[in-house]
């Protein structure tokens, strides 16, 4: 079981959450809410206004999103679905955990003493510099909340 930080379209309500939860693709459990230790540059890019986690740590906003405990399986289909290693890289950074829900009993895995956890998250270092230019964010809607323009899910495109 691999700890993963969401913070795009795989979170609660929005449009790919489904695959995190109906054991289609395998098993994942939420576990709780918490931000990146570090500020990335969350920025939303690309005809199909997706969200992008730029490999730069240190500029940007500490980014919002959710922790999952998810089963080999499902951390294979989000490589393929976050299209890694070309497009998204996956990488451990720390978490500020902000909520736990999960039952460490059951996950064996909790925040340590600092409230950080080692999760997996997807970044890029493959962007086109342009992209440094955008309006950063620390949250993610893909409906156009926070002033982000709305996600094109991959049906429409």
């Amino acid at each position: 079981m691999s700890n993963v930080f969401v913070y795009g379209t795989l979170k609660k309500g929005q449009p790919n959450h489904h695959y995190m939860i109906d054991g289609t693709k395998g098993r994942g459990q939420y576990c709780g809410s918490g931000i990146t230790a570090e500020k990335y540059p969350l920025v939303v890019a690309g005809m199909y206004n997706i969200p992008f986690l730029l490999q730069k740590p240190g500029s940007g906003h500490p980014v919002s999103g959710e922790i999952y405990n998810v089963d080999s399986q499902l951390l294979q289909f989000l490589d393929k679905f976050e299209g890694c290693p070309e497009v998204y890289q996956r990488k451990q950074v720390k978490i500020r955990m902000l909520e736990w829900e999960a039952s460490d009993k059951v996950l064996g895995v909790q925040p340590d003493a600092d409230g950080m956890l080692l999760c997996f998250v997807y970044c890029t270092n493959t962007y086109d510099s342009k992209w440094l230019d955008l309006p950063y964010c620390s949250n993610y809607d893909a409906f156009g909340k926070f002033g982000h323009p709305i996600y094109v899910p991959r049906s429409n495109r």
